[in-house]
């Protein structure tokens, strides 16, 4: 089987990473990638939201934009899967080509745009899916959409039966003055209305931030968050900052940058937005994770969850087993019976 999936990678890696990626969902929807049905080690057994996980490790938004394979997805070993991002309408996003591999930095550049099917077509696929496991939906708001906010209100008014947790999509670098809904007026404003909508009985919602994000951003964030009782913030987008290490061809195309590249940046925001969320609810550690190593040192900086994406693009399906068996090792190493004991330890 490692030797079917080198291959297939090997091939997957030479085409179009657009076509790649369809590619992929069309195998995952008809069941060419076995499931790993391999218990977790005890130790990663996480606890979040009332709800009990047999690992911290997700897959991130973006692979699954319109809800088609979440469970086929969990059967690769992802403790949750989050969906989307879903606009209301349907929409092309931006121009092709827009996904763009940097092999020599294991990093990705995108600009898709929140190409997607739209809010129908994702709720009336979640309608005949059987709840199995833990997954999210991420929301965001049609680029030419005159009322923004009320698109997110939009999506989780029709969506709130079927997500096990919400995701307030507030920093995709790639929709024209999305990231303002970042600042403080605009967050407490969307936030209350989507909250409105959904009631007080409704599951987690969240906002996923910018790793971009300066002090001053994070103070307004969390501030916000804290007084409107959400449930956790994901840490973080993909960025538009361009490190200077970077080697590939496509390292100056526009867009977000994600994968490697991204982790230190990532990791040092979510250091610094646990500092000042205290605990009062759990983060979500997303950008540049591709090892146990990585995964760990999110969870060392404030992360109950970790996330990944753009590392699957390299190291394959297989990559889910291997991140988890490193981190187990790492927390017996460090005498943590259970990785919920490891969050936050560096801070």
């Amino acid at each position: 089987m490692a030797v079917w999936y080198t291959l297939a990678n090997l091939y997957l890696s030479r085409i179009d990473p657009e076509s790649a990626h369809a590619l992929a969902l069309k195998a995952l929807a008809r069941g060419w990638l076995p499931a790993d049905r391999r218990p977790d080690p005890p130790s990663l057994e996480t606890h979040v939201w009332g709800r009990t996980l047999p690992n911290p490790i997700g897959l991130a938004a973006g692979f699954d934009k319109n809800g088609e394979i979440p469970d086929a997805l969990l059967g690769l070993g992802f403790g949750l899967v989050e969906i989307g991002t879903v606009t209301p309408r349907p929409q092309h996003g931006n121009d092709r080509p827009r996904l763009f591999r940097l092999p020599a930095d294991r990093g990705v550049v995108n600009r898709m745009g929140f190409p997607g099917h739209g809010l129908s077509a994702m709720r009336d696929r979640l309608m005949r899916r059987r709840r199995n496991g833990l997954v999210g939906i991420n929301v965001g708001a049609n680029k030419d959409s005159p009322d923004r906010v009320q698109d997110y209100v939009a999506c989780a008014a029709v969506l709130v039966p079927h997500a096990d947790y919400l995701v307030c999509n507030v920093s995709s670098p790639n929709t024209p003055g999305l990231r303002d809904l970042q600042g403080r007026v605009a967050l407490a404003d969307l936030l209350k209305r989507v909250r409105d909508i959904i009631g007080v009985k409704a599951p987690p919602l969240l906002v996923k931030i910018s790793p971009d994000a300066a002090d001053e951003d994070l103070d307004d964030i969390v501030t916000v968050c804290r007084d409107q009782r959400i449930d956790g913030i994901i840490v973080g987008n993909t960025t538009l900052s361009r490190p200077a290490s970077l080697r590939s061809a496509y390292r100056s195309e526009a867009g977000g940058l994600s994968g490697a590249p991204l982790m230190a940046l990532s990791t040092d925001v979510l250091r610094r937005t646990a500092r000042r969320v205290e605990g009062q609810f759990p983060l979500v550690g997303c950008g540049g994770v591709g090892s146990g190593a990585d995964a760990y040192a999110k969870i060392r900086a404030g992360a109950t969850l970790v996330q990944l994406y753009s590392a699957l693009v390299f190291g394959g399906p297989t990559l889910v087993r291997s991140i988890k068996k490193e981190l187990a090792a790492l927390l017996a190493r460090d005498g943590f019976t259970t990785v919920n004991d490891a969050v936050g330890t560096d801070l």
